[in-house]
């Protein structure tokens, strides 16, 4: 019988590439998703990979344990990818505590209904390495010490440490990847490096001629969403549980990842380029490296997008979505 794998946050950018992933390899895949009045909208990551009609939608909520529950019960999945997070770094300022419940509690809440229902069903969170926060290492690895420096990141801590705390508990499968940003044409408006792409392309076409942006030069681990959920896939296929880093062990500026976006089209950002300290965070995360050896080792895992053909994609895709629309 084939394999079943529950994603939750199965309509962002990671949980569509992990389900194309998994149809790949002859899953069936069961999705996570609040009810919304806008469903038409909210799964256009899944028909952008033309998967929407292979992957089995169920309402839930991972604020509602009795949601979770239930959903375990009628779908019994061998593998639970834990994705859903009220995941804007920026936003958790402004909603802190939807974003505790969410991304801290909401972790809780499906690791005990998994307890309850499921408990030999092995079990992945997403972790984050917003957690390293003020680092304590120049390069970040899973026993480096933590440091948040946003209502997220301390969610996301609470996230996982709780999911550490079930594995040591009550022995079950349960992992924790510490990805590192990943990014893809997926990546929705409001994050950087998709504010960037879209706006150098829309500059191209003549719709847009300024480009905002608060720190320049903050230094991030950049890469490719696709690469990073096969290595989530990876960790749940190993033996013994564990948790990772995963990360391409190298960065870039936000100004650098600016010129690489603008220079894909023949443009010189400078002369669109301007700040608006409203974009600047309360608390800034200035650089972010993350050690991937361990992932390496254990998992067999690499990058196999660089940074220049993450970002050629991203500008490539908003260039033709911007031109449809034309």
């Amino acid at each position: 019988m084939a394999r079943r794998a529950l994603i939750t946050g199965i309509t962002g950018q990671d949980g569509a590439y992990l389900a194309h992933l998994l149809l790949e390899k002859g899953y069936t895949v069961f999705g996570v998703a609040r009810r919304s009045s806008h469903s038409e909208v909210d799964d256009h990551r899944l028909r952008w990979l033309g998967i929407h009609s292979d992957v089995q939608i169920v309402d839930g909520n991972l604020t509602d344990l009795s949601s979770l529950i239930r959903i375990l019960r009628e779908t019994k999945p061998d593998e639970i990818y834990n994705l859903g997070a009220q995941s804007f770094v920026k936003a958790s300022w402004d909603q802190p505590i939807v974003t505790a419940n969410v991304t801290g509690v909401g972790v809780l809440n499906l690791l005990e209904a998994v307890r309850l229902e499921t408990p030999s069903a092995r079990f992945y969170q997403a972790s984050s390495s917003e957690m390293y926060g003020l680092i304590q290492e120049p390069m970040q690895s899973e026993t480096t010490p933590f440091y948040p420096r946003s209502p997220y990141a301390v969610a996301k801590l609470y996230g996982h440490w709780i999911t550490v705390n079930y594995r040591e508990s009550f022995g079950m499968h349960a992992s924790s990847g510490i990805l590192f940003n990943h990014e893809s044409p997926l990546r929705g408006l409001e994050f950087v490096t998709r504010k960037v792409t879209r706006t150098a392309a829309a500059i191209k076409l003549g719709l847009a001629d300024k480009l905002e942006m608060g720190n320049l030069d903050a230094k991030r681990d950049w890469g490719h969403a696709k690469d990073y959920v096969r290595a989530m896939w990876l960790m749940l296929q190993q033996d013994q549980p564990d948790d990772y880093v995963v990360a391409t062990g190298e960065t870039h500026t936000v100004r650098h990842m600016i010129d690489v976006a603008f220079g894909q089209l023949g443009l010189n950002p400078d002369d669109y380029l301007s700040i608006n300290p409203k974009y600047l965070r309360p608390a800034e995360v200035d650089v972010l490296l993350g050690d991937p050896a361990k992932a390496k080792r254990q998992l067999g895992w690499r990058p196999e997008i660089s940074f220049e053909a993450l970002i050629g994609e991203m500008v490539e895709a908003d260039l033709a979505r911007l031109h449809r629309k034309l």
